[in-house]
């Protein structure tokens, strides 16, 4: 007689990949589809082993994980994971996985793309080209190069070290603040990061979100980094006081900023946006359909291997794998 299929809850959008690789392997219900989603999970809860999360504006916090009395794994999107308490999920038995290392070189070519956009201006020169200013005259030289810069990379994980290999390929110099040294990594190390911000003229924030990460990047950083300080943010929003930071732009307090990344996407605040000196992007860091296809194979992956009986492929460190 064959094993019975584990009932796996799918919440968020349902993707192709993840939605293919799971049926058939898996009872699959979809939470989406439910017009009245108290009235569908009622039945299913006590069946409910896994989650696959499948958009990370979805909150799993203890409330809802608390529905499902046998739940044994999350298998969440994306290589952020501050949308789920993992804290509260490790302390009750309960693995979350993640989505990293297949993002990583996606992400890192985008940080380039925005650092250069923003330091060279390359989006509103083609504004200037659409608008047929160039029949009048020649856009403006850039006032901002990276010739003569030096990037502190605010965050040194694995997306931080491919994006500093390439700071490195351009030639410019790489420096970097975290909660404390990496190993393997030579470039200069500040503990403090008002201290990197000063001594620099160029931050690359790179780091999860999260409580520990709150407005980091604040008022006191902003004004350390100066007149000449570019911030580019390809972590969370909620990783830089978003108001310190307009606050920070209309005054010259910093030269600009590049953004990926907003405190309350896709919400972005309309000083911002009437802004010409900086350089907005809706959250591209990973969206190339590769990149996202190996993303949502690997929510599959984690959750078949959990099915299997095996090891989860990629566990978060508040969430240990049991021995």
């Amino acid at each position: 007689m064959a094993a019975e299929k584990p009932d796996v809850l799918l919440v968020g959008h349902k993707k192709p990949v993840i939605v293919g690789g799971l049926e058939g392997n898996v009872t699959l219900h979809k939470l989406i589809d439910a017009a009245d989603k108290d009235a569908f999970l009622k039945p299913i809860a006590d069946k409910v082993r896994a989650i696959a999360v499948s958009y990370t504006s979805e909150r799993i916090g203890p409330e809802f994980m608390q529905r499902f009395p046998k739940l044994e794994q999350i298998s969440s999107f994306g290589v952020g994971y501050d949308h789920i308490d993992a804290k509260w999920a490790g302390a009750h038995g309960i693995v979350v996985t993640n989505t990293p290392d297949v993002l990583n070189e996606e992400v890192a070519d985008t940080a380039l793309g925005l650092l250069l956009c923003t330091v060279r201006e390359f989006p509103q020169a083609d504004r200037y080209l659409r608008a047929g200013k160039w029949l009048e005259k020649g856009y403006p030289l850039t006032k901002a190069t990276l010739r003569d810069r030096t990037v502190g990379m605010v965050g040194m994980g694995r997306i931080g070290r491919a994006i500093a290999r390439r700071l490195e390929a351009f030639g410019v110099p790489v420096v970097y603040h975290s909660r404390k040294p990496q190993d393997g990594v030579s470039y200069k190390y500040y503990p403090k990061l008002v201290d990197m911000a000063r001594d620099v003229d160029t931050l690359m924030v790179i780091v999860p979100g999260g409580a520990s990460t709150q407005n980091m990047i604040n008022a006191e950083v902003l004004k350390a980094l100066g007149p000449r300080g570019i911030l580019i943010n390809m972590a969370r929003g909620s990783v830089v006081d978003e108001p310190a930071l307009i606050q920070a732009l209309k005054d010259r307090t910093i030269y600009s900023a590049g953004l990926d990344v907003f405190a309350k996407e896709p919400q972005v605040p309309k000083e911002l946006i009437e802004m010409d000196h900086v350089v907005l992007f809706p959250h591209l860091g990973s969206a190339s359909e590769a990149t996202r296809a190996a993303m949502d194979r690997l929510v599959v992956d984690n959750i078949l291997a959990w099915a299997a009986g095996k090891a989860p492929l990629t566990p978060v460190p508040e969430t240990p794998p049991k021995r």
